[in-house]
Parts: C-alpha cells; sequence; structure tokens
C-alpha cells in the first residue's frame, strides 16, 4: 500500500494561507468595531426597540427561561432549511422538497429575527456595529432565498438554484459577523495574534 505524506513546505504553505486569511478577517471586523460612522443609526434603532411594548415577552425573546439567547436556537429552523436545500439541489428528483425547504427557511426568519433584534438593542456600540453588519449580510441572504423561491416557483429552477448559492454565501458570512459578536459577549474578546 502506497500513503502519500505531505511535505512540510505544502503544510506550511496551507497554513500561511490560513494564517493571512485569519488576520485579515479579524482585521476587518476590528475596524468595523472601531467605525463611529453608523452609531447615531444605531442608537436611534436600539431606543426604537426598547420603546416596543414586548412587556413579558422580551425576556422570552432574549431567552430568559432558557438561561442563553434564543436568537441562536431559532436561527437553525432556516440555515437548515437552507443548507438541506442545497444538498438536494445537488440529487435528482428532488426539486419539491428543496423548494419546499426554501420556503420553511424562509418562514422561520421572522421569529429568528426579531429575538436578534431584542437582543442587538442591548449590545455596547462595538459588538452593535459587527451586529448591524450581521443583520444586513441577513437582509442579503433573505432576499437571494426569496428569489430563489420566486424562481424555483416559476418554473426556473436553475435560476433558482444560483440563487441560493448567493443566500448560502450570505448565509456563510452572516453567521461569522454573528458568531463574532456571540464570542466577545461571551469572553470579551480575542487572543492577540
Amino acid at each position: 500500500m502506497h500513503s502519500h505524506t505531505p511535505d512540510a513546505s505544502a503544510v506550511t504553505g496551507r497554513t500561511a494561507v490560513l494564517d493571512n486569511a485569519s488576520t485579515r478577517w479579524l482585521t476587518a471586523l476590528d475596524r468595523l468595531e472601531r467605525t463611529t460612522v453608523a452609531d447615531p443609526a444605531i442608537r436611534v434603532l436600539q431606543r426604537g426597540i426598547h420603546a416596543l411594548p414586548l412587556g413579558g415577552m422580551r425576556d422570552l425573546l432574549r431567552g430568559r427561561p432558557l438561561g442563553h439567547p434564543l436568537h441562536p436556537v431559532l436561527v437553525q429552523v432556516p440555515i437548515g432549511c437552507w443548507l438541506s436545500s442545497a444538498v438536494l439541489d445537488v440529487v435528482p428528483g428532488t426539486q419539491r422538497a428543496s423548494k419546499t425547504l426554501t420556503a420553511v427557511g424562509l418562514a422561520g426568519i421572522a421569529p429568528a429575527a426579531v429575538a436578534g433584534w431584542v437582543d442587538w438593542a442591548d449590545l455596547p456600540p462595538e459588538q452593535a456595529r459587527v451586529g448591524l453588519a450581521h443583520a444586513a449580510s441577513n437582509a442579503a441572504a433573505v432576499a437571494c432565498y426569496a428569489l430563489s423561491l420566486t424562481s424555483r416557483l416559476r418554473g426556473r429552477p436553475a435560476k433558482g438554484r444560483l440563487w441560493s448559492l448567493g443566500g448560502l454565501a450570505a448565509v456563510a458570512l452572516t453567521g461569522a459577523l454573528g458568531g463574532h459578536v456571540a464570542h466577545r459577549r461571551a469572553v470579551g474578546g480575542y487572543p492577540a495574534t
């Protein structure tokens, strides 16, 4: 039996590429956290969300009965549906199931978004700035999936699959942004690299 062991230079090259990508990503997030351009809009939005007459629903939306935020739990519905739809898009004869999953994912957005906004309203400025980018990326994902579903319903499955791939890319970005906010919130930052 012949096995291939990668040489040290190939491993070092891949590690360098990943380290460079990580450094660029964290640098971009650091810049986003420090920019104050959107702060006036953030303050208005946070005050508006705090002013909503949610009563006891506010604690439920924030996940107090669970002991942790509800938003990450609720996003599992759209993410799971859309990822499953992408898998089915490459399986012959599963167009109807993929279309259904795209629609269910879109239906699951509203509760996840409401819980997310309620959480976001209590974030400090640095996290709120990244959270706003997270929301914008979510909006792009929802738009892509809405266009995907529309295309699928109009009998254009190939176009629907393309919009779905765009939506999945936006979901990946928004997940990375949301994960950054959650991590900053939990541990207060990242170790220096």
